[in-house]
Formats: structure tokens, sequence, C-alpha cells
């Protein structure tokens, strides 16, 4: 982003005051549509840096638009300052808006404020505050009130391992400049920021989409690029033949849930290898879904027969299945695997040196680090993710609020759909269905998986704009609307 900044500043050309002015503006407007109560007190926290000086700007933009009860917390622990903070400090000096200079934490005394904006350090920062910056952080949060921080929390790590214990501010909302922060999609976040927005300020895109990197963000506008809309003349061969191997005579829910989700993904014939028990089950719930009954010695005979394969959820872990997982890697058909086959491949390392390139694997944090190893962070988790998909020529989609894709070339997706309303039993079950379905209408391994993530998360969104819990199976529902309206 700092590279992003220099270019634009040099090439649009802008100077770097008017795009920090943007940026303010952007700020100011997103801060407005939450915060549109003019009566309400704020108090500024400036440091003496560019996001210092985005702060003052945001509170001249206040000013202009209504606010009248400003304060503005100059924060001199340090001496240094930047050009474009001087330059704002000189205009906000022509404004009547009260300002107090901070030089030491006993100079805080008496802060009343309805609102606070934190615009004291800015990214870059790779060690926790210490000092009267942490003292500081310290005694705004112990103000307790709603805190809105400029680009990012003060104190947060903005790439790399997050600390354990978190000592920066505790942020309501964060808005950020043109890109999410890639520490934002970690759980380890929510100690730094309940929520954060991104906004536009005017950086040159065509150059930040030209910079390499590992990180993507998956953005609906690449979900269009991928899908195929259905033509005339198409049957159901066209579309594919999933198979899907699930279930035990207790867990048959996840059978039920996983080909219901790849029914509505669009294969054009869907077969659930599941136990006898299981059949009735099937049958009344899934009439469009064939059957492969499965007892303890049942191989599956003619892999080829299938496009696609998906094996785990709801299994049972037993040495049968083990040998049929074995003999399902050995087919080398495209194979998505999840749940218990996940477990399963967690004791038979020798296995994950045999899977095809290009194989799914599915995992949640446990079942990760039972695959790979603990690991202390997410970062440290979604580092070895990376790594192991690209030296085992894999995919690894590491389930999460945003889920990280990591593919053989070493880039990782970042899925930014989906909501804690899917936070229920049976959402994996679902994600698995939805890839064995694409994978089964001939899109590439890498499509496949970023669309089911997207198209996964995207209708549970939709779902919870009116619903506190979405279920699986009405994700699972859904999917084919979300699809859809994708098209549209």
């Amino acid at each position: 982003m700092r590279k992003a900044d220099k270019f634009t500043i040099a090439n649009k050309p802008i100077a770097s005051i008017d795009l920090m002015e943007k940026a303010a503006k952007a700020f100011v407007q997103s801060f407005l549509r939450d915060e549109f109560d003019t009566n309400k007190s704020v108090a500024i926290f400036c440091g003496k840096g560019n996001n210092g000086g985005d702060g003052l700007a945001i509170a001249h933009l206040l000013i202009a638009n209504g606010y009248e009860n400003i304060k503005i917390y100059i924060i001199n622990f340090s001496t240094k300052q930047s050009d474009d903070y001087a330059i704002n400090l000189q205009r906000i000096e022509e404004t009547r808006c009260k300002k107090f200079e901070i030089n030491q934490i006993s100079d805080l005394k008496n802060i009343k404020a309805d609102l606070i904006i934190d615009a004291i350090l800015g990214s870059g920062l790779n060690k926790p505050l210490e000092g009267d910056y942490e003292d500081l952080a310290s005694f705004i949060n112990k103000l307790n009130k709603k805190v809105y921080s400029v680009d990012v929390p003060t104190g947060f790590f903005t790439e790399g391992k997050i600390p354990e214990k978190y000592n920066g501010i505790i942020a309501f909302k964060t808005i950020c400049f043109q890109r999410p922060k890639i520490n934002f999609f970690f759980p380890e976040s929510a100690s730094a920021t309940e929520k954060f927005e991104v906004v536009e300020i005017g950086l040159d895109e065509d150059f930040i989409q030209k910079q390499d990197a590992d990180f993507y963000l998956v953005e609906t506008k690449d979900i269009q690029q991928i899908l195929k809309p259905r033509k005339l003349f198409s049957h159901k061969g066209t579309y594919g033949h999933a198979l899907i191997v699930a279930g035990s005579s207790n867990t048959m829910g996840a059978a039920l849930l996983s080909s219901m989700a790849c029914l509505h993904s669009g294969a054009g014939l869907t077969t659930a290898c599941v136990p006898q028990s299981g059949l009735t089950a099937l049958n009344t719930s899934l009439p469009e879904v064939m059957a492969l009954p499965r007892d303890e010695y049942t191989r599956i005979e003619n892999p080829a027969k299938y496009q696609a394969i998906a094996v785990g959820p709801g299994l049972g872990i037993s040495t049968e299945n083990e040998k049929l997982l074995e003999t399902l890697i050995a087919s080398g058909q495209p194979l998505v695997i999840d749940a218990d086959a996940l477990n399963m491949l967690s004791e038979r390392h020798d296995l994950i040196g045999k899977l095809k390139e290009n194989t799914i694997l599915t995992p949640h944090l446990k079942e990760f680090d039972r695959l790979f190893g603990k690991h202390e962070s997410w970062w440290e988790r979604v580092q070895t993710a990376k790594r192991k998909a690209k030296d085992l020529k894999i995919i690894i989609v590491l389930k999460n609020q945003f889920t990280f894709i990591c593919l053989p070339s070493g880039k990782v997706h970042i899925n930014p759909t989906g909501n804690p309303a899917m936070a229920q039993g049976g959402m994996g079950d679902v994600l698995t269905g939805i890839i064995v379905a694409f994978l089964a209408q001939k899109y590439t391994p890498v499509e496949a998986t970023i669309l089911a993530c997207y198209v996964h998360g995207q209708a549970g969104d939709y779902l919870a704009a009116e619903r506190l819990v979405v279920t699986a199976s009405q994700v699972a529902k859904r999917i084919s609307k979300e699809v859809k309206t994708l098209m549209l």
C-alpha cells in the first residue's frame, strides 16, 4: 500500500496532502453513516505521523458536517512529525476546534466524549506497544466508549503473527483505506476490532493489481468470470456424475447434507455411497439422489464412471473405511477429502504423499492441526497451509469465518463471504457437496473450490439478513438461487 501511495502521488498526479484529504473524506462518509447524530461529542487522538494527519483532516471535515463538540488530543510522545501532519495541524489551528497537547499520560484528565477516533499510530508496527503508548491505549480502552480507528487500531499488527496478548486500542470499527489488512481476516483480530470496513481513496488500481502478492481477495466479479451458464441441448450427462462417500448408521445427516448440496449445486447425477441402514432416509428425503449401498467390505468398482468424488462427511473411522479411502486416492479421480477421511489421513501420512495433484482437502482448525501439527496462531497455520499446498501440489481449504484457499501455486485466495449466523453443525458437509458438484461439472479444481466457498458463504449471508441462525440445509437449498443471481 505504501508503494501504491507513492505511485499514485507520482503518476496521477496528486499531492500527498490531497490524497490524505481524500482518505479523510472517505473515512468521514463511512463514519457519518453510523454516527449521524452531530450533537454527540467526539475526542480525536492524533499521533504526529500520517495517521495523525488523517485524524486532523477528519476533525476539519466533521466540523464542516455539523459536529460542534470536537476535541483533538495531540500525542507528543515523539519529536518526529510528517509534513502532511504539519500542514493539517496548521489548518486545524485556523478553526475553533479545541486542541490539547499530551506530553505524558498524566496530562490525560477529565476526558469526556461520546465517541473516540483513534488516529495515533498507523500500519507498519512490528512489536507490541510499550511505555507511554501502551498506557495511552489502556487509558482509552478504560473509557469504555465506542472507538473508530483510522486505517488500523493503534497497536495492531497488520501482517505477521498477532501477539497472544494484544495491548493496543480496541476499536468498535476500523475504517481502512483501499484494501483490508491481511490480519483482519484472522480470528485473533477480534481482540482489536469488532468489525472493519474498506473505503476507496483513489489509489491507482491498475498499479495495485499488477503487484505480485501471496494473498488475493475473492470478489463477485471473479466469480462471475468463472461461472458458466447452462446451454441449450445440454443434459444430465453434460453436468457430470458426482459420488459422495459419506454417512454411517449414526451420522446419516452429514451424508444427506452433502448430497443435498451437490444436488442443488447442479451436478447432473449424484450418487451417495451410504450404509444400508441409511437407504430409507436417503430415498425419502432426496429421491433424486441415487444410492450405492455400502457395507464393511464395499469397494468402488469403477471410480472412473464418476467425474468427481467426495469422501468423509459422517463416514466414521474404521479399518475398512481407511482401506476405502486408500482405494479412492489410488483411483486418480478428482477427489474432495473432508471430515473423518481427513482424520484417517492424519493417521496415514504415507497416503498424504500419494494424493493426486489438485486433490482438495477441506479441514477446519482441529482437523488441520491433526494433519500438519499443532499451531500457536492462525498466521502460522496459514503459512503451513501455503507451504503444504505448494509442496504436495494440492488445494487446502482452511475453513473459518474467512476461509483461506491455499493453492499449489503458493497463492492464497481469501473468501470474504459467510457470517456468524452460519455457526451450525453441517456447514462443512454442505461445502463439500458444493465443491464436488462443481468438480463434476468440469470446473477446474481451483475454480470449483473458489466458486463453492463464495456461493456457500453468500447463501448464508442472504439467509442471515432475516435470521439469527442459519441452518446447513437452508444453505444447501439456497445455492442454486445464489448461482443464478451471480449469473444475472
